[in-house]
């Protein structure tokens, strides 16, 4: 078994966060609260050792990073962007109801988008990549990193429904007695 970890972290606030719209491809900025969150990061991840530092391209997980302080070492990974939310674009579930009464992303997916599976296999890809040893710094975004989670945890794509990252959240995916875990969220 591998014995990298990962340190995940959700981008900050965006406008769009904050009123509940699903953002994906959407290339939106950090806002003033999201920025100060941001800076926030840089003591919380102070004085740790990083393999590699891996972020999305998307403009909020790159500000992120930068505003954290690791933009210099970071690698932009296409496959850490957000979920493809196709026609929900810009919405919020309340609006996607008044559509589909029952629409459930980890159930449905998105039309024109991805579904769970979809973003899993993208998931995947990034943990077949992770070192041996040594711990990844991975700025994303907040379904794909609920994916990514359930994967580490060898878990089915939809069950990433269980897990919820705030903006500026920080997890840490580690290895326990030779098994992965999530060993905290905060």
């Amino acid at each position: 078994m591998k014995l990298g970890e990962l340190v995940v972290v959700r981008h900050a606030d965006t406008d769009w966060s904050e009123s509940g719209q699903h953002t994906g491809r959407t290339d939106l900025p950090l806002n003033r609260d999201g920025r100060a969150a941001a800076e926030e990061l840089t003591s919380r991840l102070a004085g740790r050792d990083f393999a590699a530092v891996w972020c999305s391209p998307l403009r909020r997980a790159v500000e992120t990073c930068e505003i954290a302080g690791f933009s210099g070492p970071a690698q932009q990974r296409a496959e850490l962007v957000e979920w493809d939310y196709g026609d929900y674009e810009g919405l919020t579930t309340a609006q996607i109801r008044e559509q589909r009464p029952r629409w459930d992303l980890w159930r449905d997916g998105c039309p024109d988008g991805e579904d769970a599976a979809a973003v899993a296999a993208r998931a995947d890809r990034v943990l077949a990549t992770v070192p041996d040893a040594g711990t990844v710094l991975v700025f994303s975004h907040g379904h794909f990193l609920r994916v990514l989670i359930a994967r580490w945890l060898a878990l089915a794509p939809a069950q990433g429904a269980l897990f919820a990252l705030a903006p500026g959240a920080i997890g840490f995916l580690a290895n326990e007695h030779e098994r992965r875990v999530l060993a905290s969220l905060g």
